[in-house]
């Protein structure tokens, strides 16, 4: 509607201005010294919540970090969506990689550069611009509630209890997402799925203090290597995950959804550029869109132990650590898999040393029914701001409580996102286009207005 487009072309260094003072507030949920930050963060997610026209809008404390909620509800009969976002953004860490501050966002060929650009600050900043826009030019079709929680990045863990806290308050006919990539701005796309996530830790003791490794090396286990070794040992030959049990159930897709998947433009050569790798990595017999989509995974996040400053010291080490993700598919639970991984790292570990194994947090996998009203008007949503139909896709990562929204509400949720897979998402140097940022406030209004029409029929 020209209308939007109006008032959208009026105001967008005005948004912008007000996404760059989201992403100035370090509001890193995992580390404990940024809790004040996650409230200001909060605070400031309600004020703007609150300047865009929606009501009730409160700053809801849980045993972690605040959730903001807010609705506008213009008529009890038509349809309402539930928009989610989150607002906790992850650790700028290592901060030398970055070359802006990463807190200090800079606008550099197009692009915003700073944490939680993409992911998800200005993601959701994109459902608050659209909502403003349509209550400014009284043009919103249905009820709207927005939940935008400060956990993510950490699991979500008191979120399930607010959902189950609130199942009045949060009634809604569809959860909206904009947490996701697409393949470009040239290639529309929509995320069919997420991957669960299983997030666990490894702690390996060996001696009960660092050792001299001139003095003790060859006599004591020494726990790095031991660590490494068992590491290693978690995949096989044909980069297969080794644990028991771990493919147990696993969805395969048929011939035809297989190829159908690969139909999405993929440029190996262009891909292999922009990740500074001579090869690619992954599951013999299965394509690089297969493995980061449908397939599940292992992955080493972190690993440490010794010492690690500048110069030498010769030490055996007394511990060494690992954090280790694994992504799941459909017919994965994820805490079945974290068990499944700490029974197998405690059979592999040699009684030279002892193991402990922390899971520190998950979710579900989710598949979005294509043929839901809502995947529907997201589809014609973007068809009508970019001129072609998106292709739909399987998206790699997992927000945890997507399953919990159709276990808990009963609510089926659409992943619209704006982002682009080269956005360095939990990387340094995290970016988002600035096309793409007005492009969501472009395409949403029109999602709410086509799934408003759907549902009267």
């Amino acid at each position: 509607m020209q209308v939007w487009k109006d008032y959208q072309a009026q105001h967008k260094d005005r948004f912008l201005n007000e996404l760059l003072e989201l992403l100035r507030i370090p509001s890193v949920s995992a580390d404990s010294r940024h809790n004040e930050d996650t409230k200001r963060c909060a605070e400031a997610v309600k004020q703007r919540l609150t300047e865009a026209g929606a009501e009730k809008v409160e700053v809801c404390p849980t045993a972690g970090h605040p959730i903001v909620y807010g609705e506008k509800i213009i008529d009890p009969s038509l349809p309402t969506v539930l928009v989610y976002g989150h607002y906790d953004v992850q650790p700028p860490d290592p901060l030398d990689l970055w070359t802006s501050p990463p807190f200090e966002p800079v606008i550099k060929d197009g692009k915003i550069f700073a944490r939680g650009a993409c992911d998800d600050k200005g993601q959701f900043f994109m459902h608050v611009k659209a909502f403003e826009t349509m209550i400014k030019t009284n043009t919103l079709p249905c009820n709207i509630k927005f939940m935008i929680e400060g956990e993510e990045e950490v699991g979500s863990n008191n979120l399930g209890i607010f959902l189950d806290e609130n199942k009045d308050r949060l009634k809604a006919d569809v959860v909206l997402i904009s947490d996701t990539s697409m393949i470009s701005l040239d290639t529309p796309s929509i995320d069919t799925g997420l991957r669960g996530l299983a997030y666990m830790e490894v702690e390996v003791t060996g001696p009960n203090r660092d050792l001299h490794s001139g003095v003790y090396g060859g006599a004591v286990a020494n726990p790095a290597t031991i660590l490494a070794k068992m590491i290693a040992s978690l995949h096989d030959e044909n980069n297969h995950v080794t644990i028991p049990g771990f493919y147990d159930g696993v969805l395969e897709l048929s011939p035809a959804e297989r190829e159908n998947l690969n139909k999405a433009p993929f440029d190996e050569a262009e891909y292999k550029k922009d990740l500074g790798v001579d090869e690619l990595w992954g599951e013999k017999g299965y394509t690089t869109i297969e493995r980061t989509g449908i397939r599940p995974t292992l992955e080493v996040n972190g690993i440490w132990g010794g010492y690690t400053g500048e110069g030498a010291k010769t030490v055996l080490p007394g511990k060494a650590f690992a954090k280790i993700s694994m992504r799941l598919v459909p017919n994965q639970d994820w805490v079945k898999i974290s068990d499944l991984f700490k029974a197998h790292i405690e059979k592999i570990a040699p009684k030279s040393v002892k193991v402990k194994v922390t899971a520190h947090h998950g979710g579900s996998p989710y598949v979005t029914p294509t043929d839901h009203l809502a995947f529907k008007a997201a589809s014609q949503a973007i068809a009508a701001t970019f001129g072609k139909e998106p292709i739909p896709v399987r998206g790699g990562g997992s927000i945890p409580i997507v399953a919990l929204f159709e276990k808990v509400l009963g609510l089926k949720t659409v992943l619209m996102g704006f982002g682009l897979d080269s956005d360095n998402l939990h990387s340094p140097n995290e970016k988002y286009d600035l096309a793409n940022f007005y492009k969501g406030i472009e395409t949403i209004p029109y999602f709410h207005q086509f799934f408003a029409e759907g549902s009267k029929k």
